[in-house]
């Protein structure tokens, strides 16, 4: 307290405040050294005290401890002795959302939860204030309708025991907010507005709580003018822990959400604000602009349509009793344009401002006009879009999109959102339409807010890769998937609508390929011939692909019934009887039989079916509520692996209802959820992303990126994307090249993996249609977004590798991150990965030590590049498929080859030999010139002939000269090559 720190006081008391007491106390007045201070102080006969002045820690002196350090161990010290210890920056404000969030006012919502305050200050605050609230809550909302149910969520608090928590804020069916507090006796307490929200205007809504006093604030537009005010006064006590469970944003499973747009959300955990006070101005002005002008336009567009139905309704009368009934009228009707005259009331230049839609309403059949006035604007949006859909599948029909955009916006603006997701694609794509990002998310929003099922994984996905200036949030991203995730399982009990089984076909594998077949194809055609013939497998093949519309067959649910009771009565296979008795259990397709379905679930149990094990036990649940027996089925069943025993199990405990188990046991629950999401149930898989996204359980810790995972992976499952994929997977396979990549691009936006990677095939194939009708780099774009997906396919890391490696369009070259693709490649165990990293070796790449790491090559044995090669080289080899010699083999052994040649031509061996030979060779030289020299006659003389004499002694020639003669036959006449 009194010295600043240094090597040996390393934690100096640092104090705020010293105060100095002093008193005296009488003899034999009760002084006692053995009792508290504070008891003398109250016996005192004088006392006083004086405020100390305290020096700060750096304004200390050091003391002289007579010690010399090490020069090391000052210098050491040195270094960290002028540090100022700071706490980490830390402010109350948390900013729950900041883009737009599109709630569809169904039971899905933004989950949030509120760590402790690391600052201790800040953390003894709020804990102060447990029973004293003091907190402001501010949050932009756009609002389309009013609550349809008693209470809507717009933000509340749910604690650990599921319980609704203070502050819980709601929308009521007449437009009031209802707030709820949770007293501090345990009981709740709620109070509802005196005035309504506006609707279709974006407003700012403001809480503030300070102790028993709510102050509720609402301002219209940007410049935040005042729309309503109250102060609301209580005498209770509030219970407050912000930290004690999780916030909600929107619907959950305990309340639907509001119909409309967040916007910006801040949270004040510590403050209690005047409106002028707050900062949280609406972000993204344009976006927010842009779906207000939407919904404006679309105002008009439903006015003008309910006018149309209206007339329609009324013209169809009219021209009942205006033709004559016969045979050529009824098929100028059917076939041919309407005959009614149109006197509908509407100004040209609202004519001029809707030529689209005067346009197709003008096309439309009158007669085929729903009845139902409230059904009809939906109804006349969904024929707008059929038309527009048409133009779009003909043989150009990528070329028709600019031209089809207004049709489609007039669908949208009817509420049918398909029409919303593919403006949404054409625009954030550029899809034979300039791009336009602003646009793209407009649509996309509003798709969302439809729940339209791709409209909401586009924006799932979106924001859980942050891409396309799409900010990354993985909770808001939840709130997206789980929607959709939800919905799967109940869609694929439903055997309406445009629904395909979703199934992982590569346009790369021809073997799938040939087996996609239709109901006139081969495949099918010998299916069918041998179910006729009784065939167990074939009769339930064809049923599963006629029942989910699998491998291109058209979904047939009736024609899929059929063979299940012609296999399960002709044959005695158990699964074709376990699949006929779920049918006669659940009606779907064929009258409900209870008692056939249960004999026959019993005879597929007695074969050992687990399916029909657990089959028994959720009749003895569902139908006769013995929970003892149902329990008893399904433990069997789990033993037996089964994926839905364990789900229902897991309810069982849920619910409180487990023979013999008192109460509700949400970890045991959950333990049971997990295995059956593991193997592969949706349900368990649902609830195991819900854990992990409130963190509620402690078998589950809070996981958000997790929860997404597998919320993402249920969703994609869905029979309204397979019904997408296959139609693309059929016009590919029939060469329909326009229609393949307008599907294809409108499955790939959603975030599937496998409809990216064969999109970005099929613009391989087709480089000149990607070109001209696409605004973005194909085969970059969706390589790329295939590598960031969970197993992604190792081919396409190697086309990103590929891609990184040799630089594609505007993208330049880098090795760095083809090497982290090649090595995802091989860590996933292909072979052409391996190979790619040792070639990229070769060519003298240097292998970061962390990608060896990753690889699990161990650098301390493998300290050089030639080692390197050869462990790479053989991991190639060994993950080769080929049998005979493979590339990989071939590189292994001409490496060894290499090795060999070097060790061969480097040893002292081989020195030695051929410094012997060489010795022996010159030796051998010298003995024959010396011969050849001994043998020569005499020199003649100079009469000799001339050229002779020229050629061998003329001092004339230069020696140059004549060593360039003598050199030159032995140029041109050695025609082998050198070894």
């Amino acid at each position: 307290m009194v010295y600043r720190d240094d090597y040996f006081i390393r934690h100096s008391i640092s104090v705020s405040a010293v105060i100095v007491r002093a008193w005296i106390t009488h003899k034999y007045s009760g002084g006692d050294w053995n009792v508290k201070w504070e008891e003398n102080l109250l016996h005192a006969v004088a006392k006083n005290y004086t405020l100390l002045q305290t020096i700060p820690p750096f304004e200390r002196p050091f003391k002289d401890h007579q010690v010399c350090l090490e020069w090391n161990m000052g210098y050491i010290w040195n270094l960290q002795a002028n540090r100022i210890p700071q706490c980490a920056l830390e402010n109350d404000v948390v900013a729950l959302l900041g883009f737009p969030y599109a709630s569809s006012g169904e039971n899905t919502g933004i989950v949030k939860k509120f760590p402790r305050f690391q600052n201790r200050e800040l953390e003894a605050t709020r804990r102060q204030r447990m029973d004293y609230p003091v907190f402001t809550v501010s949050l932009w909302l756009y609002l389309l309708h009013y609550c349809k149910a008693n209470l809507c969520g717009i933000l509340y608090f749910v604690d650990s025991n599921e319980m609704y928590g203070t502050p819980s804020v709601f929308l009521t069916e007449e437009g009031y907010l209802h707030i709820q507090m949770h007293l501090v006796k345990g009981e709740d307490l709620a109070v509802k507005t005196k005035f309504i929200v506006p609707l279709k205007e974006w407003f700012r809504l403001d809480i503030s709580f300070n102790g028993g006093q709510i102050v509720v604030t609402t301002s219209i537009g940007q410049d935040l003018k005042s729309y309503h005010n109250q102060t609301i006064s209580f005498r209770e006590d509030f219970h407050y822990n912000d930290t004690a469970g999780y916030f909600i944003i929107g619907g959950s499973r305990y309340v639907a959400g509001i119909e409309g747009f967040f916007g910006p959300l801040k949270y004040y955990r510590l403050r209690s604000l005047h409106p002028a006070q707050i900062f949280n101005p609406l972000l993204e002005k344009q976006l927010a602009e842009q779906i207000k002008l939407y919904y404006e336009r679309c105002a008009e567009v439903q006015e003008i349509v309910s006018v149309y139905a209206s007339a329609a309704l009324r013209g169809g009368e009219r021209q009942e009793a205006c033709h004559l009934h016969n045979s050529y009228l009824d098929l100028q009707r059917k076939y041919g344009r309407p005959l009614m005259c149109r006197a509908f009331p509407w100004e040209k230049e609202l004519k001029d401002k809707h030529p689209s839609l005067f346009q197709a309403l003008l096309e439309m059949d009158l007669l085929t006009v729903p009845r139902n006035q409230n059904e009809s604007v939906l109804e006349i949006g969904g024929k707008i879009f059929e038309k527009a859909v048409k133009r779009l599948s003909s043989v150009d029909g990528l070329h028709q999109i600019s031209s089809v955009v207004p049709f489609l916006m007039d669908s949208s603006c009817c509420g049918y959102h398909k029409a919303s997701y593919y403006l949404a694609v054409f625009y954030e794509t550029g899809l034979n339409v300039p791009r336009d990002q602003l646009q793209g998310m407009l649509y996309s929003l509003v798709g969302g807010q439809g729940s339209e099922r791709l409209s909401s994984m586009n924006l799932g996905y979106k924001h859980y890769q942050g891409i396309d200036n799409y900010p990354l949030d993985w909770e808001l991203s939840y709130a997206y998937y789980s929607n959709i995730a939800t919905k799967t399982p109940l869609d694929q009990h439903t055997l309406q609508g445009d629904q395909a089984y979703v199934e992982t076909i590569r346009l790369k594998d021809d073997e799938i390929l040939k087996v996609q077949t239709k109901e006139d194809g081969d495949v099918f055609m010998w299916l069918k011939h041998e179910a006729t013939r009784g065939n167990a497998a074939a009769q339930q093949r064809l049923a599963q692909m006629l029942f989910w519309g699998q491998q291109g067959v058209a979904k047939n649910p009736e024609a899929a019934i059929e063979w299940y009771a012609k296999g399960a009565l002709e044959t005695e296979d158990p699964a074709l009887i376990y699949d006929y008795a779920i049918v006669l259990f659940k009606g779907q397709g064929v009258k409900k039989n209870r008692r056939l379905a249960l004999e026959l679930m019993k005879k597929a149990a007695s074969k050992g079916l687990h399916q029909a094990v657990n089959g028994l036990g959720w009749y003895y649940h569902k139908f006769k509520k013995n929970y003892a027996k149902a329990a008893k089925y399904w433990l069997k069943a789990e033993e037996m692996g089964n994926p839905d025993a364990s789900y229902n199990l897991g309810v069982l405990h849920l619910d409180g209802i487990f023979p013999g188990v008192p109460g509700r046991n949400q970890t045991l629950a959950g333990e049971y959820f997990h295995k059956a999401a593991q193997g592969g149930h949706m349900e368990g898989t649902l609830w195991c992303s819900l854990y992990y996204i409130t963190g509620n359980l402690e078998t589950f810790p809070r996981d958000p990126e997790k929860a997404v995972v597998w919320a993402k992976h249920v969703a994609e499952k869905n029979g309204y994307l397979g019904h997408v994929i296959r139609k693309g997977l059929n016009a590919y396979l029939e060469g329909s090249w326009h229609e393949a990549l307008l599907y294809y691009v409108l499955a790939a936006e959603t975030g599937i993996e496998v409809s990216q990677t064969n999109l970005a095939h099929i613009c391989e194939e087709r480089p000149d249609l990607a070109r001209r009708y696409l605004g973005v780099n194909c085969v970059w774009r969706y390589y790329n977004f295939s590598v960031f997906q969970i197993d992604a396919p190792s081919f396409a890391y190697l086309k990103m590798g590929d891609l990184y490696y040799y630089g594609h369009q505007n993208q330049s070259q880098d090795l760095e991150l083809s090497v982290q693709m090649y090595a995802q490649a091989a860590l996933d165990g292909d072979s052409q990965g391996f190979f790619n990293l040792a070639l990229l070796i070769e060519e003298g790449t240097i292998i970061p030590h962390h990608i060896l790491d990753f690889l699990e090559i161990d650098s301390t044995l493998h300290s050089n590049n030639i080692s390197i090669l050869q462990e790479l080289y053989e991991r190639c080899w060994s993950h080769s498929n080929e049998e005979s010699f493979s590339p990989c083999s071939l590189a292994w052994l001409y490496l060894h080859l290499r090795l060999l040649w070097g060790a061969v031509l480097h040893s002292a061996l081989i020195y030695f030999l051929g410094t012997f030979l060489l010795s022996i060779l010159i030796a051998w030289t010298v003995q024959y010139f010396q011969s050849v020299s001994a043998s020569d006659p005499p020199p003649r003389p100079s009469w000799a002939s001339p050229d002779t004499a020229t050629s061998t002694a003329s001092p004339a020639v230069t020696p140059a000269a004549d060593a360039s003669d003598q050199d030159q036959p032995t140029v041109t006449n050695n025609l082998e090559p050198r070894g």
